[in-house]
């Protein structure tokens, strides 16, 4: 057999060595949505998603200014970003040859008698040596099959998964900033809403003291009515606590000291008003949810991986060469006698292997099918998020508006209440009643519309954010 059907023999041999089937052709079809969300408002009804937030509050727009320039989680996030670049780049260079260079100076000393019998009188042999030699060498793999490319495009969409996690990061910590802030004008509303039951309440106490002087009214009354007063301090007294929980979370959330939380939510506040949801439609999820987005990036990147490890089937072949200067002493280094080289090419394919590369493609295609059921998931989660907060944000507007007829009827009450008492038509514990009827309702309008500025975070959160008012933030 002459040289040429020597090498035809092995590519044959190595094509027939593809020890693996190709891999499963796995459905990775976006799941269907909904045209619409069921809770969502009308278009005639509808808002802008960046209104959702505080975005008039001076706390809201520093505290967010703050987390999104050195937030420790974001740092991670951005680092993450970095590392998987790194890893993008070293797959990429796989592609290229690879060029070294060395430099050697080797010094050996040779037995005469290793030779066997002695030598001929006219031949002598140098037993000590010096040799000295440079060389270039460069190897470079083709990669005939794909197998490089397709892991530069695993590495390259494990950047946009990094990426869509740290936008995810921005997302969660202006969200959190909001609602945090959204939670500490609700407490000063809470609180100055209790301040003005004590008033009230002081007031009845007043004029208990007065009927009791006189002779009118027994002094239980004016112990009811100081009770009622000392309830309301008792709730102003639970204040602080939350007030301090609060400014633990945004030291947290932003990596800043408690003081300067502080003084940036002791600014005053902007108006409040209750901004209309804005209509979408889920497959807008898709394209907005960071946590969508990286699963998505995830899916391409196992679907790379699998490419790559089903082309571990086929053989690999790689070419070398070598060009060098090898001398026995210093000074003829250079000549073009020393010049010396070589050049040679690889093929390396999979004969027998007892399922490894099968094995391979298995787990790869097992990672490919985890990589969409966690694409799915995510998507119907971001669904489900999004539904859930359209339907709280019209559970919360219905009852603020029911929270607050109830609080003008309870003092409406409470003033007829008074006017009856003072004309001596009503007992003294009918005005109590409706005193703290009334009281109750100032408290809870106010966690009330608490309840809906929160759900409107919830809902920008759910739908994706605006990157717009995050990219504002972090300039």
């Amino acid at each position: 057999m002459n040289r040429t059907n020597l090498l035809v023999a092995c590519g044959a041999l190595a094509l027939a060595g593809c020890v693996a089937g190709p891999p499963a052709d796995i459905d990775t079809s976006p799941p269907a949505l909904p045209q619409d969300f069921a809770f969502a408002a009308d278009a005639a009804t509808s808002g802008n998603l960046a209104t959702l937030l505080p975005s008039n509050d001076p706390a809201y727009a520093d505290l967010a200014q703050l987390a999104l320039a050195d937030a420790p989680t974001l740092a991670v996030a951005l680092a993450r970003i970095d590392r998987a670049r790194a890893a993008a780049s070293g797959a990429s260079s796989q592609r290229f040859p690879q060029v070294s260079a060395n430099a050697s100076v080797t010094g050996t000393r040779t037995n005469p008698r290793q030779l066997g019998a002695s030598l001929p009188p006219t031949v002598t042999l140098d037993t000590e040596r010096v040799s000295f030699g440079t060389s270039l060498v460069a190897a470079w793999d083709p990669d005939l099959f794909g197998q490089l490319r397709a892991q530069e495009r695993a590495a390259i969409a494990r950047i946009d998964a990094a990426g869509a996690d740290a936008a995810g990061v921005r997302l969660a910590l202006v969200a959190e900033v909001a609602a945090s802030v959204i939670d500490w004008r609700t407490l000063d509303a809470r609180q100055a809403a209790l301040e003005e039951d004590v008033i009230a309440a002081e007031t009845l106490v007043t004029l208990a003291e007065i009927r009791e002087r006189s002779g009118i009214a027994p002094d239980f009354d004016r112990v009811r009515a100081e009770a009622t007063a000392e309830a309301s301090r008792g709730r102003i007294a639970a204040l602080p606590g939350a007030r301090a929980q609060l400014i633990g979370r945004l030291v947290t959330l932003t990596g800043q000291s408690a003081q300067k939380v502080r003084a940036a939510l002791e600014q005053p506040a902007g108006d409040l008003a209750q901004i209309a949801a804005p209509a979408s439609v889920p497959s807008d999820l898709l394209a907005n949810r960071p946590d969508v987005l990286a699963a998505a990036a995830r899916l391409a990147a196992s679907d790379s991986d699998l490419y790559a490890a089903a082309a571990r089937r086929f053989p690999k072949f790689s070419l070398s060469a070598t060009l060098g200067l090898l001398a026995f002493d210093l000074g003829s280094l250079f000549d073009t006698d020393s010049v010396v080289g070589s050049v040679g090419g690889s093929l390396l394919a999979p004969l027998l292997d007892f399922g490894r590369i099968a094995a391979e493609i298995d787990s790869a295609e097992a990672d490919k099918r985890i990589a969409f059921e966690t694409y799915r998931g995510t998507v119907f989660a971001a669904l489900g998020d999004a539904e859930a907060a359209y339907g709280l944000v019209a559970a919360t507007d219905n009852a603020l508006s029911v929270t607050e007829r109830e609080r003008m009827a309870n003092e409406r009450a409470a003033r007829l209440a008074d006017v009856r008492y003072r004309a001596g038509l009503s007992d003294f514990l009918t005005v109590l009643d409706a005193r703290r009827n009334a009281d109750a309702s100032g408290e809870r309008v106010a966690a009330a519309r608490g309840a809906a500025e929160r759900a409107r975070v919830i809902l920008w959160q759910s739908l994706g954010g605006d990157q717009t008012t995050m990219r504002a933030n972090s300039q």
